[in-house]
C-alpha cells in the first residue's frame, strides 16, 4: 500500500502527558491478529480509551472533545518503547495522525514510523513543553508542519525549525516506502531478469 507524499500539514494539535508509552499502550496485542493493515485506529490506546464496560474512558486525554479528529500528537520522551511491532505506526496513523512530536522516540518505532506516512519529529524538552501550554492557552490549537522547508508553525508568532534525516525526509516527501524506492529501478531489475531468462 503506497503512503501518502508529506509536504506540508496543518492540523489540530492533541496533547499525550506520559512518558515512556510502549507499543503495547499504542496498539495492545490481542489486536495483532488482523491480516489486514488498516482498521487498526479504532484500537489504538484501547486500555486507556475505554473503559471496561466498552464505553469511553472520559478520564483520558484523546477523548477530550476539544482533541477529536486532531491529526498531531505531542508527547513526552521514549514515545514508541517496548516491542517493535509495526502495528503501532499503523493505529496511529488509521486513527488520523499525520505528525508525532516528542523529546526522544524508540529507535525502531521511529524508523517505521518514516516507513508507514507518519513524521515522527524530535525538539527539546523545553520546546515540547512550550507546545503543551499553548494548547492549553489556544482552545483548538492548530500546527503547520512544511516538511519541505522543516518548520513548525502556529497562528500565535511560533516559528521553528526542526530536523529530520535526510533519506527519511525524501521518502516521506515523495510517498516511498521501501516496494516504492525498489520500483525506482524498475527498469533494471527487468533487464536483470531478462538477461537470467527469468522474465
Amino acid at each position: 500500500m503506497p503512503i501518502e507524499p508529506f509536504r506540508k500539514h496543518t492540523g489540530l494539535v492533541a496533547t499525550l502527558d506520559r512518558v515512556d508509552v510502549d507499543t503495547d499502550q499504542i496498539i495492545p496485542k490481542q489486536f495483532l491478529k488482523r491480516i489486514e493493515r488498516t482498521g487498526f485506529g479504532q484500537f489504538l490506546f484501547y486500555d486507556w480509551r475505554f473503559l471496561p464496560d466498552g464505553s469511553e474512558n472520559p478520564e483520558f486525554e484523546l477523548n477530550r472533545p476539544e482533541f477529536r479528529g486532531a491529526s498531531i500528537l505531542v508527547t513526552r520522551r521514549n514515545f514508541g518503547c517496548g516491542s517493535s511491532r509495526e502495528h503501532a505506526p499503523w493505529a496511529l496513523e488509521d486513527y488520523g495522525f499525520r505528525v508525532l512530536i516528542a523529546p526522544s522516540f524508540a529507535d525502531i518505532f521511529y524508523n517505521n514510523c518514516f516507513k508507514n506516512g507518519l513524521l515522527p519529529i524530535v525538539l527539546s524538552d523545553e520546546q515540547v513543553q512550550e507546545l503543551f501550554q499553548r494548547v492549553r492557552q489556544h482552545p483548538g490549537y492548530r500546527l503547520t508542519v512544511d516538511l519541505e522547508q522543516c518548520r513548525l508553525s502556529d497562528e500565535h508568532g511560533l516559528d521553528w525549525e526542526f530536523s529530520v534525516p535526510e533519506f527519511q525526509r525524501h521518502c516521506l516527501l515523495h510517498g516511498l516506502d521501501q516496494i516504492g524506492l525498489t520500483l525506482q529501478h524498475e527498469d533494471k531489475i527487468l533487464q536483470y531478469e531478462r538477461q537470467r531468462g527469468l522474465a
